[in-house]
């Protein structure tokens, strides 16, 4: 009972990495993306090639794991600034879908349809991880986790998160006010796929096996409903999202069923959250958190005084 607490507990940290990283995207630019699953991909690819192939250390793939899924946060990110909406929706879709083929068919570097196995795990402080000890690896994804969190939230609270807001509000009016538009939505996707890329490393050596299959368009999905279920806009909302919805689909497993209830019920658990809260709630259980501009125009006038 105990290893699978812990089993829940860092998947919960892996998700909300990633939710984190999709929420600056989605909830403060206004971006809605359904490419995460594909940085996530990414990400977990990176660290298997390198740590098998090329025999690096796991806090090296990691970290280039994270600057590859952020490159091509970039390389999305460009092209569909033009793009908004549904439009916007279909294109990182695609994008996703680009991806996942790409892995499946590139048998030589990413050994195709059978994905990667033996990835082997970190060593730190003198601890081996393992699949084992959950432990070891509940602590560092936790970690990751808060320091992404602290990351996130000292953006937001800065002119740079105010920049993001404004272009979430109202993009032309936001390019009226001077601010460079382009430039802060490429550098939104480019964060958020970074973080994507770091939650896909941590993936990867977790389970040490990576399969294409398991970075599907679902996969994105369940990211966004976790954003969703909290609260856009609020990172503290993302994380209660993620733990509901990773405690909702283990349910099954908690209580014993899982042999009886069709794998499929997770699709429909998620579809069934999002109805309700876009009915009763749609703002998400937490909201987003609303910006005291009293505070914020006494600090520029502080800062103008300096």
């Amino acid at each position: 009972m105990l290893n699978f607490i812990l089993l829940i507990i860092i998947y919960i940290g892996i998700y909300a990495i990633a939710g984190i990283g999709l929420n600056l995207i989605v909830g403060y630019t206004g971006l809605l993306s359904l490419c995460q699953a594909a940085f996530i991909a990414i990400g977990a690819y990176t660290t298997a090639i390198f740590m098998t192939a090329l025999h690096f250390g796991f806090f090296e793939a990691m970290l280039l794991s994270g600057l590859v899924a952020a490159i091509f946060g970039i390389l999305i990110g460009i092209p569909t600034l033009r793009l908004k909406g549904d439009y916007l929706a279909i294109a990182t879709l695609g994008f996703g879908e680009i991806v996942k083929n790409i892995i499946v068919n590139w048998d030589s570097v990413t050994k195709g349809p059978m994905g990667i196995n033996g990835i082997p795990g970190p060593q730190a402080f003198g601890i081996t991880f393992s699949a084992i000890d959950k432990v070891p690896w509940a602590v560092l994804i936790w970690a990751i986790l808060a320091f992404c969190y602290y990351f996130v939230r000292r953006i937001v609270r800065s002119r740079i998160g105010r920049a993001l807001e404004a272009i979430r509000e109202d993009e032309i009016a936001a390019s009226a006010m001077g601010i460079n538009t382009a430039k802060y939505k490429i550098g939104a996707f480019t964060t958020g796929a970074f973080m994507a890329g770091i939650a896909g490393s941590l993936f990867a050596a977790y389970n040490q096996s990576v399969a294409p299959l398991t970075f599907d368009f679902m996969m994105s999905i369940m990211i966004l409903c976790m954003a969703v279920l909290g609260g856009l806009g609020n990172n503290f909302a993302t994380v209660v999202g993620v733990i509901i919805i990773v405690i909702a689909s283990e349910i099954p497993r908690l209580v014993g069923i899982s042999h009886i209830i069709p794998p499929q019920i997770n699709q429909v658990i998620f579809g069934l959250i999002l109805v309700l809260m876009m009915i009763y709630r749609p703002q998400g259980i937490i909201g987003r958190v609303k910006l005291n501009y009293a505070k914020i125009i006494k600090e520029e006038i502080l800062h103008l005084e300096k």
